[in-house]
């Protein structure tokens, strides 16, 4: 299939729409426009008629693989299908048509939701502190690194504590999370289960760390069973746990971060809590607190009084706001409405089946592929294709000709030729299984046919792109053709 950009469709004359006639010339209306706003030369528009619009639209839509579509393995990002109901709920004119200068009074409903929303999400985490704002997981890195930062700052030990231990099986952005608020990021090594070596942690713990970000389970899939020592161990030493929650789907209803001695938990609620994960956006990253973090939260705070709810700007340690307003509340819309839909019975069955079709796929790829860390995982697990003889880049592509997405490759970074495997909740032992034939089909043809692999893909519409210079020179925009006047 060679794809064509609308650009190159269509003849000279012809038009997907109609402009109203003005009542007055153009030259007329043109002293009403500033003169840096005109345009100097005519737009260049694609020539087509509607229905070659539509189809050019529509063929680019059945080149897109979604959840929608199939089975998305991608491990460490949870992309599951959600109930298509928590998207109609948060498209209700109530909630789309709110504007964020609303006063207080108008706007009682959403923040009602709103309060829930963080009320619930501390019962999961068992901590006392919440906040909404962070867009994204990777945002709520950042803001639980100023937290740390401004309760140091607070305590006048900032200049002392300068480090943050991160194990090698942490999530890829926690490091830059650290770099990015000033603290210096010092890696721990994982011992050969797959968890924190608990002797490199206390080799590195003094009264320089400000503390650990743990990734529970960690991006090999792995619960860390010594997680109670290990935050025992930074407590100690007076430093700060962080605890990356995108993984909360593992336990999800089954244990609690605070228990775990967790100071700050981020959630992905565009990862577990029914909003979709992908294409950019908009996502979910609230973060839950311990009791000393508590006056250091952004602001403003949704606050019960009553009945009424009000919006509290009265936490002068604050590390202020941190997102326009009060953050992406539609997608917080979708998870309170996933929370409501479930209840506690029904996000015990996610963390269930989560682990269960993680465990099947597990123990029926490694009669073919090596899974290094071959113990029960949790939501995902990690396998490889050195013992194949083939990179993983190259079962990767395959598996889009077998109608599948390809897991995540090349990580976490501690696995050679890694795939990491993320069947999550919502799929069906039937898709599983189908999933797992096409992975033993790509393993005998890396034994009897490896050509195929290293050519793949052969059906999807674009061939194996040259990555090295695809990433130094991509080429996003059509070179400028002919304007048709007659367009306009």
């Amino acid at each position: 299939m060679r794809i064509v950009t609308i650009y190159r469709k269509g003849k000279k004359g012809r038009r997907a729409t109609s402009w109203p006639n003005t009542e007055q010339p153009v030259e007329s209306l043109l002293p009403h426009i500033p003169k840096e706003l005109r345009r100097k030369e005519l737009p260049w528009l694609p020539r087509v008629s509607q229905g070659e619009l539509v189809r050019h639209y529509t063929e680019l839509s059945r080149m897109n693989y979604g959840v929608d579509t199939g089975l998305y393995p991608l491990g460490s990002c949870t992309m599951k299908y959600n109930p298509k109901l928590h998207e109609e709920l948060a498209r209700l004119p109530g909630f789309t048509e709110l504007h964020p200068l609303f006063p207080e009074d108008s706007v009682q409903g959403v923040l009602e939701l709103l309060w829930w929303l963080g009320e619930l999400l501390k019962g999961i985490a068992g901590m006392p502190g919440v906040t909404l704002q962070p867009a994204a997981g990777a945002h709520g890195e950042l803001t639980g690194m100023l937290l740390i930062k401004r309760y140091f700052e607070d305590k006048g030990e900032l200049e002392q504590r300068k480090k943050i231990l991160l194990p090698d099986s942490a999530h890829g952005t926690n490091p830059a999370s650290a770099a990015m608020v000033g603290f210096e990021v010092v890696s721990v090594p994982s011992n050969e289960r797959g968890t924190v070596d608990l002797r490199a942690l206390e080799e590195r713990l003094g009264e320089d760390v400000a503390g650990i970000m743990v990734t529970v389970p960690n991006t090999l899939g792995i619960f860390e069973r010594d997680i109670l020592h290990v935050t025992e161990m930074v407590h100690e030493i007076g430093g700060l746990c962080y605890f990356d929650g995108a993984n909360l789907n593992a336990f999800l209803g089954r244990a609690r971060p605070g228990d775990m001695g967790a100071d700050i938990f981020h959630f992905n609620l565009h990862k577990t809590f029914s909003t979709p994960h992908g294409g950019g956006g908009p996502g979910a990253g609230p973060l839950s607190v311990s009791n000393r973090l508590l006056p250091y939260l952004p602001v403003p705070q949704v606050v019960r009084d009553g009945s009424r709810f009000t919006l509290s700007y009265d936490l002068p340690k604050s590390i202020g706001r941190i997102h326009p307003f009060y953050g992406n509340v539609l997608v917080m819309v979708k998870a309170l409405a996933y929370i409501l839909t479930l209840g506690d019975v029904g996000l015990r069955e996610v963390s269930a089946g989560a682990v269960l079709a993680a465990n099947y796929l597990r123990v029926k790829l490694r009669e073919v592929y090596e899974v290094p860390y071959d113990g029960l995982c949790k939501h995902e697990f990690v396998a490889s294709t050195r013992g194949l003889g083939v990179r993983a880049r190259d079962v990767a592509k395959r598996l889009i000709d077998y109608g599948f997405h390809p897991p995540t490759v090349y990580f976490p970074l501690i696995v050679e030729e890694a795939l990491m495997i993320e069947p999550t909740e919502t799929e069906t032992k039937e898709m599983l299984d189908a999933f797992v034939e096409a992975m033993w089909g790509i393993a005998r043809e890396a034994k009897e046919a490896a050509e195929v692999l290293a050519e793949a893909p052969h059906t999807a519409p674009v061939c194996r792109l040259d990555e090295v210079r695809a990433a130094r020179e991509p080429v996003l925009r059509e070179e400028r053709g002919e304007c048709d006047p007659s367009y306009l």
